[in-house]
């Protein structure tokens, strides 16, 4: 978003299309070679580092995808547009990246059963009379547009995608100019995440959790149990794979409309949400809830408000994700020393109020983000290992000092 007079918004809509033949011949053609490029260019890098310590950056990369198109047996690459090859070049970069920065893991190597989403930049495809022409391409994709682009509004990043259950998608990236910001209003609420109800709010209401991968667990067991009899790289094991691919993107897209229609609803109706800045990678290490977590979608929740939030006008404000928001009674503010999970509902041994676990969580959040958000003030406890830990070098520093000062 930018700031002054003029506002845009960078989003993409994403379309369902159906290509012909010779278009889904070239789509996976490029496909296969957008994902060849990839892990040759992250082999010769792993290699390069393991052998020599040597790093190889997108430049060397991008200087051999010239020499591997001159090859014999590597000449198939010129069939296909160059930009995607290009840009997945760029991706494997940004990838590296993040895992040097420690945001991610060392990257992966792709894989043909997961499909893949080649790139197309500006120069790779054309925008006329509302359809897309992509390069090498005669005719435009046959997208179903399920709604319209905004006004004026002409894409500049086309991303294809084929997902693992064979369906094909194209996701146009444009700059929103539309002012898209609701009339504010007064009504602030913290909200607690969690399993048994997705969402508490602190004015008490509740969200149900869906449980959308319990709907067709059995299902799911039945068809992993049948693919796991099939003869692997056979086509009974293709077709049975596919099934289990349909079955989770049906999980998948029912968890993410549900998801989409809850934020919205949340941020149309608040001017201020507060939200804990869960750890949610740390809490599915407990097998014993992982696949709940997973289910909850917590992490693509607290993302889309996030966006939507600047989106409409709203605020997010996230709190510690140390702050003892269920030990703490929202009443009188005393902190009990244990809580377990099997406990919903408890009274304050110090002012005898009783509280719903959720609920008192969510006021209790809702009260934090209001200080943080008013004067900047830390709702981490004092007994953290973080706030030990500051304190322990504060402690090392101040001594140093004093033995500065007896030198001198």
């Amino acid at each position: 978003m930018l700031k002054g007079k003029q506002y845009m918004v960078e989003k993409a809509y994403r379309f369902r299309f159906y290509p012909n033949t010779e278009q889904e011949n070239l789509l996976r053609r490029t496909l296969g070679c957008v994902r060849l490029i990839y892990n040759k260019a992250l082999a010769v890098r792993t290699q390069a580092w393991y052998e020599n310590k040597e790093r190889v950056g997108y430049a060397q990369t991008s200087a051999m995808l010239t020499s591997w198109k001159k090859r014999d047996d590597l000449n198939f690459l010129t069939e296909v547009s160059s930009v995607p090859l290009q840009q997945g070049l760029r991706h494997l970069q940004t990838a590296f990246t993040n895992f040097f920065s420690g945001l991610t893991k060392y990257p992966n190597f792709k894989k043909k059963r997961n499909g893949g989403s080649p790139e197309f930049t500006k120069s790779a495809f054309k925008w006329k009379d509302g359809q897309v022409y992509l390069a090498k391409c005669s005719e435009p994709l046959p997208i179903r547009w399920s709604r319209q682009l905004p006004q004026n509004c002409v894409p500049s990043t086309i991303t294809v995608k084929l997902d693992p259950s064979g369906r094909w998608s194209v996701s146009l990236r444009v700059n929103d100019p539309r002012d898209l910001r609701l009339k504010p209003v007064t009504k602030q609420v913290g909200i607690d995440l969690g399993i048994t109800s997705l969402v508490t709010t602190s004015d008490g209401e509740t969200f149900a959790n869906p449980k959308n991968l319990n709907k067709l667990h059995k299902k799911l067991r039945l068809a992993q149990k049948s693919l796991s009899r099939k003869t692997f790289g056979s086509n009974n094991y293709q077709k049975a794979r596919l099934k289990v691919a349909r079955i989770h993107a049906k999980i998948k897209d029912s968890r993410l409309d549900y998801t989409h229609k809850l934020t919205t609803q949340l941020i149309r109706e608040n001017q201020t949400v507060v939200v804990e800045d869960l750890a949610v990678k740390n809490m599915v290490k407990n097998h014993k809830l992982a696949k709940a977590i997973n289910d909850a979608n917590w992490s693509e929740l607290v993302r889309q408000l996030e966006y939507k939030a600047d989106w409409y006008g709203r605020e997010l404000i996230k709190i510690d994700r140390y702050f003892p928001s269920s030990k703490r009674c929202s009443n009188c503010g005393y902190i009990v020393e244990k809580l377990p999970l099997n406990i919903r509902e408890w009274d304050c041994p110090e002012c005898g109020v009783h509280h719903d676990r959720d609920i008192n969580a969510s006021i209790n959040i809702l009260a934090a983000g209001l200080a943080v958000s008013v004067c900047g003030a830390t709702v981490r406890p004092s007994e953290s290992k973080s706030r030990k830990a500051g304190a322990k070098k504060q402690k090392v520093s101040s001594s140093d000092a004093r033995e500065s000062r007896a030198v001198s």
